[in-house]
């Protein structure tokens, strides 16, 4: 039977909402769900440690989060304008698909601002296009190299903390933001299942013989859209751009092969190695774009574990979950949460099914 949206609502309270990280990374809260007898554990994070032995292997998302958030002046008004990037279209000629706010004031051919804490000029951009209500394409006029840009973001952009936080960014999150594997720049977004993920932890995990593969997928603002219709098969993802290599193939495979557990750490891992499955139910080498949706009911032909946060509402990361570990032990790991008092959502708590 399809599953429809409405099967996965639940009754969210504001506070269990986190508006910070816990003190250690892998000190936060774990509930342990296993698929095949239903039963529910209560643990601390770096307990994950107990339930993986010598051979299994993890597949993180090493993308790493630039700050995306800036904060522009329009010519002539001088209206504050936030601008949101989300990606780049065209390195050569500095092009970016935006979000701006307010929309309403920002037209094809306004120029925007953008100045450092001693009030002086950084950067100037031109917007050249409409996309959707609040989205535009931008042009920043730049001479310099890739890294002295990258530099400049850096140093103008804000951690893009998501909008459910209701706080200003502070310090802290410039790094807590951040898996402590981060490589690859490019998300607008955390891979917040790997956010729990100590060095100390990591280093247990590889003694005890557990073996690492990284793949990337650069998260957009299109992995937490709403959505909109009853029947999830007629629901869009935004198309996110996603890199396996050789490297990862090679480790997974050999996991798969020995019938060790693979752990998928995070919905983007998962739907990275989903959208790269061959004829043979391996992984495969793969570059491009994914805009692979996973609802109920799915085959999944790779990862047998999986880490993950605790969800919105009729979201798409719920969704998958309810995919992976069953509709009906979902909901009631879920209402388990909410009873037990978990965190949720980017610097909340974790969730192993296994």
């Amino acid at each position: 039977m399809k599953a429809k949206l409405s099967q996965f609502d639940f009754d969210l309270p504001e506070e269990l909402v986190a508006e910070y990280p816990t003190k250690e990374r892998d000190e936060s809260r774990l509930m342990v769900v296993h698929k095949d007898s239903g039963k529910i554990e209560h643990k601390i994070f770096k307990d994950v440690i107990d339930y993986f032995d010598d051979g299994d292997t993890f597949i993180f998302n090493n993308t790493k989060v630039f700050p995306a958030r800036l904060f522009g002046i329009k010519e002539k008004t001088e209206a504050n304008i936030e601008v949101f990037l989300l990606r780049e279209l065209n390195k050569e000629n500095k092009l970016w698909d935006v979000l701006v706010d307010p929309a309403r004031k920002i037209r094809v051919g306004n120029k925007l601002f953008f100045k450092n804490e001693a009030g002086e000029n950084r950067l100037i951009a031109e917007v050249v296009d409409n996309t959707t209500s609040r989205g535009r394409t931008i042009r920043f006029y730049f001479d310099g190299t890739d890294e002295e840009f990258q530099g400049i973001l850096d140093e103008l952009g804000q951690t893009p903390l998501p909008k459910y936080i209701k706080r200003e960014v502070e310090p802290i999150d410039i790094e807590r933001y951040q898996t402590i594997y981060a490589k690859e720049t490019g998300a607008v977004a955390a891979p917040t299942a790997g956010l729990h993920f100590s060095r100390e932890l990591m280093k247990r995990l590889e003694i005890k013989g557990i073996d690492f593969a990284e793949l990337t997928l650069h998260i957009g603002l299109g992995t937490f859209r709403s959505i909109d219709v009853e029947d999830l098969s007629k629901h869009k993802m935004d198309a996110e751009y996603f890199k396996i290599t050789q490297e990862a193939i090679q480790t997974v495979n050999k996991a798969k092969a020995a019938n060790k557990k693979i752990c998928a750490v995070g919905t983007t891992a998962m739907r990275s190695i989903e959208s790269a499955v061959s004829a043979t139910g391996n992984l495969k080498m793969a570059e491009g774009w994914t805009n692979k949706f996973i609802f109920p009911p799915h085959e999944f032909s790779i990862a047998n574990s999986m880490i993950t946060n605790l969800h919105l509402p009729k979201s798409s990361l719920i969704i998958m979950i309810a995919a992976f570990a069953g509709i009906e032990l979902t909901m009631d790991a879920y209402n388990e949460a909410v009873k037990e008092k978990y965190r949720f959502f980017s610097y909340g708590d974790a969730m192993l099914i296994i």
